[in-house]
């Protein structure tokens, strides 16, 4: 599902955030990218995105080779991968369902399937009674769930987040990490960056540490560390 095959990213400023990175996440599988600030975790979900490109090496997603892949195809990858962000990038002017609604309304669906999908990802995350709020009326834990609704809303195989506890106290992450992994039990690929190792190390999943670029650690629980 995900393949890094030697990828190095580099900056024009000369600063190195990828150095002959290579790794591969299967169809369903559940991991977390950890690593120090600056190690290279949100570059890492940039190329997924194609909001940046590998200086070189070979980024794979689903199949397809985004090393190749042009600009103008971008949007068609970024409908098949829902991402969540630390700070929610919610529109305030927006209420939580049109917030969530936004991505099926990019992509030029019907109003009543929207309506349907929008209704079923609010249900998913707890949310069903505050979709006419307004983003601002919500508790942080409720934001970050309108931001995971809305990045599955369109069923995507593929989650990716960065860091999307950041904000959060340690009762509100650990349901939010539940929740992850009840949206991959149902079958999403799933790919968390996040600083907080002992939550990490609760959720008892493969674990990709990063240092400098590099992977330096590939943990998966029962087995011991290389």
């Amino acid at each position: 599902m995900i393949r890094f095959d030697r990828v190095s990213m580099r900056y024009e400023s000369g600063t190195t955030a990828l150095n002959e990175l290579s790794f591969e996440i299967g169809r369903g599988e559940m991991a977390f990218l950890t690593g120090h600030s600056g190690a290279g975790k949100s570059t890492l979900l940039r190329l997924l995105l194609l909001l940046e490109r590998a200086t070189r090496g070979q980024v794979v997603l689903d199949g397809r080779n985004l090393s190749q892949t042009p600009d103008r195809h971008a949007p068609a990858v970024r409908q098949g991968v829902g991402m969540i962000f630390q700070d929610h990038k919610l529109l305030a002017d927006k209420t939580v369902f049109d917030n969530v609604a936004l991505p099926l309304m990019i992509a030029g669906e019907r109003y009543a399937d929207i309506r349907k999908k929008v209704r079923a990802a609010l249900k998913m995350v707890g949310l069903e009674d505050r979709e006419r709020s307004w983003p601002l009326a919500l508790s942080g834990g409720e934001q970050q769930r309108v931001g995971v609704a809305r990045a599955v809303v369109g069923m995507p195989p593929v989650l990716l987040a960065d860091e999307p506890t950041g904000n959060l106290d340690p009762e509100l992450s650990w349901e939010l990490f539940g929740l992850f992994r009840t949206l991959n039990q149902r079958g999403v690929t799933v790919l968390i960056a996040s600083h907080d190792l002992e939550l990490v190390r609760r959720m008892r999943q493969r674990v990709l540490v990063l240092s400098k670029g590099r992977l330096v650690d590939d943990l998966v629980p029962g087995a011991p560390a290389r």
